[in-house]
C-alpha cells in the first residue's frame, strides 16, 4: 500500500456526490480507528457523533458557515470532547486498565492519585482546550484513514459549535462539539479535485539533526 499515494489523492472535498454513501464497513473502520487514536494519558477526552440525516445536515447549513459540503455528505462526523474530567472519570480509565492488562490496582494508583489531583487542580478553561487538542489528533487520525479507505472529506472549524451542540442534543450528553468532518464521495465536477497540492518542499519543513 501507497500511503504516500493515499495522502495525495486526499483534498479538502468542496463538493461531494450526494447519491454515494460510505457503506456500513468503512464506517466501522473509520469508527475502530477514532478509537484507537492516541490521546493524552490514554484517557479519551473525546467523543465521535456520527450521523447521516439529510433533513438535519440541510438544517445545519446555516450554522456551518453555509458550506454546502454538510447537506452533499454521506455522512457527518462530529468530534466532541467531554466537558467533565474529574475522579470518577479518571477513575474508570484505571478500571479499564485494570481489567484488561490485569495490572495490580496498587501499581496504578500512585499515576492515579496523580491524575485525579492534577486535572482538581485545572480550570475548567485548561481542561477543554487539553481535551480540544486530543479531537486535533483524532481528527488527523481519521483523515488519513479516509485516505487509505478512499473515502473523500472535508476538516471543518468554521462552524457555530453551540448551535450544533443543541440540535444534537450535546449539553445533556457533557459533551461539546469541538471539529467537524463531512465525509463521502467526490462530485464528478468538483474543479479541487484536480488542483496540485501547495506544500513547502520537504527541505523546507524538514529539519534533520
Amino acid at each position: 500500500m501507497n500511503v504516500i499515494k493515499h495522502l495525495n489523492w486526499r483534498y479538502a472535498t468542496k463538493a461531494f456526490n450526494p447519491t454515494k454513501i460510505v457503506s456500513d464497513e468503512k464506517l466501522t473502520v473509520l469508527k475502530e480507528a477514532f478509537n484507537l487514536t492516541a490521546t493524552s494519558y490514554g484517557l479519551q477526552p473525546i467523543k465521535l457523533v456520527v450521523f447521516s440525516d439529510k433533513k438535519l445536515q440541510t438544517e445545519l447549513i446555516s450554522a456551518t458557515m453555509n458550506q454546502k459540503q454538510i447537506a452533499e455528505a454521506s455522512h457527518v462526523l462530529v468530534f466532541c470532547i467531554e466537558t467533565t474530567i474529574d475522579e470518577e472519570f479518571v477513575l474508570e480509565y484505571f478500571n479499564r486498565v485494570h481489567t484488561i492488562r490485569d495490572t495490580p490496582k496498587s501499581i496504578l494508583k500512585p499515576f492515579q492519585d496523580f491524575l485525579i489531583s492534577d486535572f482538581e487542580k485545572k480550570p475548567q478553561d485548561y481542561i477543554e482546550d487539553w481535551a480540544t487538542n486530543q479531537a486535533y489528533l483524532a481528527m488527523g487520525n481519521i483523515l488519513t484513514v479516509c485516505a487509505l479507505e478512499g473515502i473523500d472529506s472535508c476538516p471543518m472549524e468554521g462552524f457555530d459549535p453551540e448551535k450544533y451542540d443543541e440540535v444534537l442534543g450535546l449539553k445533556k450528553r457533557g459533551l461539546k462539539s469541538v471539529l467537524l468532518l463531512p465525509i463521502g464521495y467526490r462530485a464528478d465536477d468538483d474543479m479541487f479535485a484536480d488542483f496540485k497540492k501547495v506544500r513547502r518542499s520537504i527541505k523546507d519543513s524538514i529539519i534533520t539533526l
